[in-house]
């Protein structure tokens, strides 16, 4: 079955009870049992819930996992997959990486006893610690698009559990399960429900015993989502493919201009053949290369923000509407300014989230505000 067929069935078909072809939300916090530890497979709403199942089922399918779970958010995902490590493991990241994800690193999990060190994400050589049982990747990477050898880090992980962030590729793009990762992340906040309406964190995995550790931390700790966030996101999926084939169109296009234009010095987009990564990404995703792209502006950031008619400044992404991001000062500002600046990430950086709206509105759009900038 074709993504773009499987994208629209995956999770449900129809209510076998009442025959409705849209899923119930089950809006419910407890369930009755037949007598005590007997019941139909959701004892509490915080264990399991119907319309959860049915996202986490959903996930799985399209990503070509066994198993998926459903958490209140990307970062909430991102802990519980933390709690599969002891005190003195060591996480090896990929050095372009989310923002709230190295606050997540290293000012919350290092305080409990994990170490983390940082590699360059486009290397495909990596040197593991003798006690590093965890190596996490974006790819593309947020904020500066980087490409990683998926395939290639897989190859050295050896008893590590390799860990890939899908969220800016989606499943349409790439599935990181087919390229060897053990584990996948989402903020299901972003493409994967689309609207920019809910939040989200969403796990993938085929390993049965990681499954059951992190099935157990999502009831344990408790950060899961409400069925309406679930059912949110289901809806989203359904024009998943739709969306990202435009998302990228559009973003390419966007790239293709801002890479003439004299206040821009340099555009970060996998799509073009000047960026590194280009031949990799084209190998390793689906011929499209998504609706992300950063670039560094040849003038004032706060002009241009200001000027922007069709991209919104907010700290968001994934959604059908175009927005703008300052990394500095927004999704990457727990990055103290050193450690920024080292990894490339410039003040006059500036992030772009394109939409689905019509392509040559959006050039205009910018072009107009580059002009004020």
């Amino acid at each position: 079955m074709r993504f773009e067929t499987k994208v629209v069935r995956a999770g449900y078909q129809v209510d076998p009870v009442t025959g409705a072809i849209v899923p119930p939300v089950h809006q419910v916090a407890t369930f009755a049992q037949e007598e005590p530890g007997v019941h139909k497979g959701y004892p509490y709403g915080r264990t399991a819930n119907p319309t959860r199942s049915l996202l986490e089922k959903a996930i799985a399918e399209l990503e070509g996992g066994q198993y998926g779970l459903a958490f209140a958010s990307g970062l909430a995902a991102e802990d519980a997959i933390l709690h599969l490590l002891q005190p003195g493991d060591h996480v090896l990241c990929c050095d372009d990486v989310y923002g709230g994800t190295y606050r997540l690193f290293e000012q919350v999990r290092r305080r409990y006893g994990l170490g983390f060190s940082y590699f360059d994400t486009t290397t495909t050589k990596i040197e593991l610690q003798s006690n590093t049982k965890l190596i996490w990747l974006e790819s593309p990477t947020n904020p500066l698009l980087k490409i990683a050898d998926i395939e290639a880090i897989a190859r050295q992980k050896g008893d590590a559990l390799l860990v890939v962030d899908n969220t800016f590729a989606t499943p349409y793009l790439q599935r990181p399960l087919e390229l060897g990762a053990d584990i996948i992340v989402h903020s299901s906040t972003k493409y994967l429900s689309g609207h920019g309406d809910v939040i989200g964190g969403l796990v993938v995995t085929s390993n049965a015993a990681v499954y059951e550790k992190l099935k157990f931390f999502q009831n344990a700790i408790g950060a899961v989502p409400g069925p309406m966030d679930c059912w949110l996101v289901l809806r989203g999926l359904k024009t998943l493919a739709l969306r990202m084939r435009t998302h990228s169109e559009n973003a390419q296009a966007i790239a293709e201009f801002l890479s003439t234009h004299p206040k821009v010095a340099r555009v970060y987009y996998p799509g073009l053949p000047s960026h590194p990564g280009h031949a990799l990404a084209k190998k390793q995703m689906n011929g499209l290369y998504g609706g992300m792209l950063s670039f560094e502006l040849n003038g004032d950031v706060k002009r241009f923000a200001r000027a922007t008619k069709l991209f919104t400044l907010a700290e968001n992404l994934g959604t059908v509407d175009s927005l703008t991001t300052h990394p500095a000062t927004m999704t990457h500002a727990a990055i103290p300014p050193e450690e920024r600046a080292r990894r490339g990430i410039q003040d006059n950086l500036v992030r772009l989230s394109v939409g689905i709206e019509h392509a040559q509105d959006l050039i205009e759009d910018l072009r107009q505000a580059l002009e004020y900038a």
